[in-house]
């Protein structure tokens, strides 16, 4: 079936009339994601790929989010605060790592670093490494990697502005400013992103979009002190302020502050290239709700920093042979409203890495690191990965790694107790002092998870990753890849009810427990009609289970109802659906036409999602085919770009062309939106 599908592609190329253009497939482009090296994406023994900026300034993105967002195979998600993250490959938001820079954000709340937080207007490329990578990242990259390379500056003054305007008063402006000598360079981004918000659904006292403006500066100083020595700093720092309104007559604000510095002295010889980095970031956001009387309801705080210094350097043995090392120490404090104390964690670690080309065909790489911690066990993180050319335009690859994520602070320090419905939340780490504190208050019932059981660590989560990818550039306008994932989690983090309180509320807490499976495939085609006209199209099958709970439907454990009064029954194993949020099937559709001889360009986006769970409806703790679910939908999104003059480009286009709402369930699709935008180059 396969072969009969190439021959099909090779006779529709033959019998066709083509001028000698090679296919859009971008090929030079080059990553350093995947292995800490400049490697070309196409030669690259791992499930890879980068967004360009000429793609992303196609398509008028204003935020991290609307870029990602039509990317095959990953999706953003909203979590109950309204902050995005991303799934890939089936596994949830918290375990993808993002970097800005290569090097990591911090200020996840609930798990989930909010991609609104990033703007695309200085992005070079985005580069995404699919699958564990903990070999190179460590902790969190349990699923795989999200690098933002930000613009580098140009020979000579370069500069532009730009601004956007759409639907719900939502503005965008860009300055950019540049200059590169011989030996200096530096440049200066600022970001101004505000909207007065949307509300899906009235009269619940709620906008799901609050009023917001935020504001990001991003300056880079670099100086080559000689042909071997390198100076350079980067620096950015963002800030939001956000207008909250509850139910009840409640308002007030949102305020967040981020900084990121990194320092960086590389030395380069014919056979070791070093860079020494120190890296410091830090997140910091407090919120209050006032009733309206001025009076204050409710404040908290999180005060997150990270402090990373790192040596890494390339010795490139010859043409054949790199290895790669690196060492480092991660430093680490989060001090937070509902927190006890003040944690800390400090962790050394180190990597390496082995780059071995026997011969013009194949490609391996073998590496790993070690992290160690002091709450619980140190981590050793193994991945090997390898390429076999078959021919120049065609070649198979496959890549095995593991991945981890150590308990976040939250899930080891917390102490929440609900003061309206009454129930608590224990980080576990001080179980056994916040419950005997309940149980001297006389708030507890009963116990039902024993203390002693919390004498042990809790485990880190691990995952263990295989990909398999093929691709062939079938003739000069048809190319073709495809991916075969799996991904096996153990230990992941839940919470269970550990106590029950007086008040009929219980006290929750956290543990390992689940044991989940992704896998599937997804399959790309690129198309170049002429020298107008190309396609692109892709399509991802994903299978997310929980083991433990196919086993219990396997058991015929688990029982439904279809209404409240109707008689329960059991369920079979073929009625278990999966994990919440998570689509079985998942499509993208782009069409680009670039007229060049009228300076005009012209792309349609589509995106198909089908049907998902997010919470189970019959009450059986499973998302099972007789649970309610979100209905299969496409989004379509249009832009275009005309080129007035050297200086000057205009554009405009419509998201959400065929108004897609679903009010209750998705709460970041607010309807059709119009843009306009305008750029301008200074030089």
């Amino acid at each position: 079936m396969f072969t009969l599908f190439l021959s099909l592609f090779d006779s529709l190329g033959q019998t066709m009339v083509f001028k000698n253009d090679s296919i859009e497939n971008n090929l030079d482009e080059v990553i350093i994601s995947g292995t800490k090296t400049i490697r070309v994406v196409s030669s690259l023994p791992l499930n890879a790929s980068v967004i360009n900026k000429v793609e992303i300034e196609k398509t008028n993105a204003t935020r991290l989010s609307d870029v990602i967002n039509e990317e095959l195979g990953l999706i953003t998600v909203s979590d109950f605060g309204g902050a995005e993250g991303i799934q890939m490959q089936g596994l949830d938001s918290e375990y993808t790592l993002v970097l800005i820079d290569n090097q990591p954000l911090v200020g996840r709340l609930a798990g989930t670093l909010d991609l609104n937080r990033v703007s695309v207007g200085n992005i070079k490329q985005i580069e995404i490494v699919r699958g564990p990578s903990s070999s190179l990242y460590g902790n969190n990259a349990f699923a795989g990697v999200i690098n933002i390379i930000t613009d580098e500056p140009k020979q000579g003054f370069n500069g532009n502005v730009s601004s956007s305007y759409e639907t719900h008063n939502t503005t965008d402006s860009n300055i950019s400013l540049s200059y590169k000598n011989k030996d200096f360079n530096g440049s200066v981004f600022f970001n101004k992103y505000s909207s007065d918000g949307y509300d899906l659904i009235e009269d619940d006292g709620l906008n799901t979009v609050n009023e917001f403006n935020n504001n990001t500066l991003q300056i880079k100083l670099g100086y080559d002190i000689s042909k071997k020595f390198k100076v350079r700093i980067n620096t950015r720092h963002f800030t939001q302020m956000i207008d909250n309104i509850a139910p009840n007559n409640l308002s007030g604000e949102t305020f967040t502050a981020e900084d990121n510095i990194n320092f960086i002295i590389s030395h380069k010889s014919d056979k070791f290239n070093t860079d020494f980095e120190i890296y410091f970031t830090s997140y910091f956001g407090d919120e209050f709700l006032d009733d309206e009387l001025g009076n204050r309801f409710s404040e908290s705080f999180y005060d997150h920093i990270l402090l990373k210094p790192e040596i890494k350097t390339v010795y490139k043995i010859d043409n054949q042979k790199e290895f790669v090392f690196g060492l480092g120490n991660e430093y680490e404090t989060l001090n937070r409203t509902y927190f006890e104390i003040e944690p800390k964690q400090n962790s050394p670690f180190i990597y390496f890495q082995y780059d071995y080309k026997p011969n013009e065909k194949i490609n391996l790489i073998l590496g790993g690191r070690f992290d160690k911690y002091k709450e619980y066990k140190s981590q050793i993180s193994p991945k090997f990965s390898g390429i076999y050319k078959i021919q120049n335009n065609e070649s198979i690859k496959i890549s095995t790694g593991y991945g981890y994520k150590t308990p976040d602070f939250r899930q080891l320090y917390f102490n929440f107790s609900n003061s309206t419905v009454g129930y608590s939340v224990i980080g576990y780490n001080v179980v056994e002092d916040v419950l005997n504190q309940l149980i001297d208050e006389g708030q507890i019932a009963n116990i039902i998870i024993p203390i002693e059981e919390f004498e042990d660590p809790l485990s880190p989560e691990s995952s263990f990753g295989v990909n398999i990818g093929y691709s062939r550039e079938i003739n000069e306008k048809i190319s073709l890849s495809s991916n075969i994932f799996s991904n096996s989690a153990k230990n992941l983090i839940d919470y269970r009810v550990i106590a029950n309180k007086i008040n009929g509320q219980n006290v929750f807490s956290y543990y390992n427990v689940n044991n989940v499976s992704t896998f599937g495939f997804d399959i790309n085609t690129k198309y170049k009609a002429d020298n107008y006209l190309n396609f692109s199209i892709g399509y991802q099958l994903l299978y997310a289970y929980d083991l433990d709970a196919r086993k219990a439907f396997e058991n015929g454990d688990v029982y439904a109802r279809l209404t409240v009064d109707s008689p329960a029954f059991r369920l079979k194993k073929s009625d278990y659906f999966g994990l919440y949020n998570r689509s079985r099937h998942m499509g993208v559709l782009k069409i680009n036409y670039n007229n060049l001889e009228n300076n005009f360009s012209c792309n349609l986006r589509l995106r198909y999602r089908s049907k998902y769970g997010i919470y189970d409806s019959n009450s059986n703790n499973y998302l099972d085919k007789y649970d309610d679910f979100v209905n299969g939908h496409i989004t379509t999104n249009i832009s275009m770009n005309k080129i007035i003059n050297s200086s000057l480009t205009v554009s405009g286009g419509v998201e959400n062309i065929f108004n897609y709402l679903d009010r209750q369930n998705i709460s970041n699709l607010s309807g059709r939106i119009y843009f306009l935008r305008a750029k301008y180059n200074l030089k």
